[in-house]
C-alpha cells in the first residue's frame, strides 16, 4: 500500500513558476510509475505528465508540454512537478498517483491505470 502526499500548491500569478512535490511512502518508491492529474472546477480530470519508474520515460499533455518538468527522487521517495509560465487555465487541484510500472517505459497517461492516489494540492493562477 502506498501513500502520497502533495504539498507546494499556492495562489501565483499569471507568467509566475511552481513546484509540486509528491511525497511517497509504504511501498517500493522505485518501482512504480508516477503520474501527475488535474481537475479544475466544474471540469473532469486530466492527465497533466507522467515518468516511468525508471526515469527513462517522460510523458506530458500537450496543454503543458513545453512548461511543465515531471522529475523524480528515488532517494527521496518524491515525484516533482516544475511548472513554468503559469496560467489561469492551470487552476486545478493537482492530484499524484501511482502504479507498479511495467516496464522501463511505461507510465500511464490514463487516471484508471492508477492505483494509488494523493488527496491533492491545490494551485490558483491569477491573471
Amino acid at each position: 500500500q502506498v501513500q502520497l502526499v502533495e504539498s507546494g500548491g499556492r495562489l501565483v500569478q499569471a507568467g509566475d513558476s511552481l513546484r509540486l512535490s509528491c511525497a511517497a511512502s509504504g511501498g517500493t518508491f522505485s518501482s512504480y510509475a508516477l503520474g501527475w492529474f488535474r481537475q479544475a472546477p466544474g471540469k473532469g480530470q486530466e492527465f497533466v505528465a507522467a515518468i516511468s519508474w525508471s526515469g527513462y520515460a517522460t510523458f506530458y499533455a500537450d496543454s503543458v508540454k513545453g512548461r511543465f518538468t515531471i522529475s523524480r527522487d528515488n532517494a527521496k521517495n518524491t515525484v516533482y512537478l516544475q511548472m513554468n509560465s503559469l496560467k489561469p487555465e492551470d487552476t486545478a487541484v493537482y492530484y499524484c498517483a501511482a502504479v507498479r510500472g511495467r516496464d522501463l517505459y511505461y507510465a500511464g497517461k490514463s487516471a484508471g491505470e492508477y492505483d494509488y492516489w494523493g488527496q491533492g494540492t491545490q494551485v490558483t493562477v491569477s491573471s
